[in-house]
């Protein structure tokens, strides 16, 4: 399907035997549609330290963070995962339909997106179907199946695994490498309800411009003793609570909760799907802070039909630690 410019792959076989290969052994991405900006020289820590949500100061060469980049009302233009190559040298990975947001808001940084090309590798089987070795949040550079690479430990599951980032004229080579160890193709449609069955929001659904790191449960990813764009609304919310919250829930009656349904007794649905390996109908929405206990029943309206839910603690599924 098309999406800002690419051809998706949405499935290979079905949604399900992908997310499943993916929970019990291995599955590889294609997710080349994501942007790259960089950022090189002096100065650049001090400036993305002063526009990002997260602290940099808590990351040296070779770590990577999850951070937002908010506007003045604090909400959020972008989830991105920063990547510190140097003591001034910074790689960002943005999301594809945020790449001429991003690099406006951060004008001093270089769009770099068509230098990369970019497979994700995750399940528990993952790291030693290729035979290497990378940390949570961590990453180098490597020859990963004959191609040069860099590894990072990061990924969108809720798996450990890495993704591997590489000239585009090797990704096919390094696609079809990583496939002859036995790791299943997956599409874009389990990566979906992968990230959903562990909470990850989804810039679109979960966070947007006009929402905020405190009502989607990011305030983690934010540090309000530092400046950054928005900071002070930001801070004024944490102080008096928001209006509305993100909540998992999932449902008690037949139906699969979608995108846009609204709650009956406030509030919307953000993400929903069935469950591949729950087995269970599951969604993201925000509703009223006072229904978002976990153990609140609420009710959707599934196109005309309304239907109980009730509210759980996040996340859905959690890996088991080895």
């Amino acid at each position: 399907m098309p999406f800002v410019g690419w051809e998706m792959p949405v499935q290979y076989t079905s949604i399900g035997e992908e997310h499943r290969a993916v929970r019990t052994a291995a599955g590889v991405f294609d997710v080349s549609h994501m942007g790259q900006l960089d950022l090189d020289g002096p100065g650049a820590h001090d400036y993305l330290q002063g526009r990002l949500s997260n602290d940099l100061d808590r990351i040296g060469p070779g770590q990577a963070q999850y951070t937002l980049l908010t506007n003045e009302r604090g909400g959020v233009i972008d989830d991105l995962i920063a990547y510190r190559r140097g003591p001034e040298s910074y790689l960002l990975v943005v999301n594809a339909s945020n790449v001429e947001s991003d690099h406006a808001a951060l004008s001093e940084t270089r769009d770099a997106s068509h230098e990369w090309a970019l497979l994700a590798v995750q399940g528990p089987q993952a790291l030693e179907r290729l035979g290497i070795e990378v940390a949570p949040f961590t990453f180098r550079e490597a020859e990963v199946l004959g191609v040069e690479c860099l590894v990072a430990g990061t990924g969108y599951t809720g798996e450990r695994g890495c993704e591997l980032g590489c000239a585009p004229d090797d990704a096919p080579r390094l696609w079809d490498a990583i496939l002859e160890r036995g790791v299943v193709p997956c599409g874009l449609g389990a990566r979906d309800t992968l990230r959903l069955e562990v909470c990850y929001p989804l810039h679109g659904n979960e966070i947007s411009p006009d929402r905020t790191p405190i009502e989607a449960g990011l305030g983690w990813a934010c540090v309000l003793d530092k400046e950054f764009t928005g900071v002070g609304v930001l801070r004024e919310q944490k102080k008096h609570g928001p209006s509305r919250r993100l909540v998992a829930f999932v449902m008690e009656d037949k139906g699969i909760p979608r995108q846009g349904m609204p709650v009956e007794e406030g509030g919307e649905v953000t993400s929903g799907t069935l469950s591949p390996f729950l087995d269970q109908a599951i969604g993201l929405g925000y509703v009223e802070s006072a229904l978002a206990e976990p153990g609140t029943e609420i009710t959707i309206d599934l196109r005309g039909r309304p239907r109980r839910a009730r509210i759980v603690k996040k996340p859905f599924y959690k890996r088991e630690e080895s």
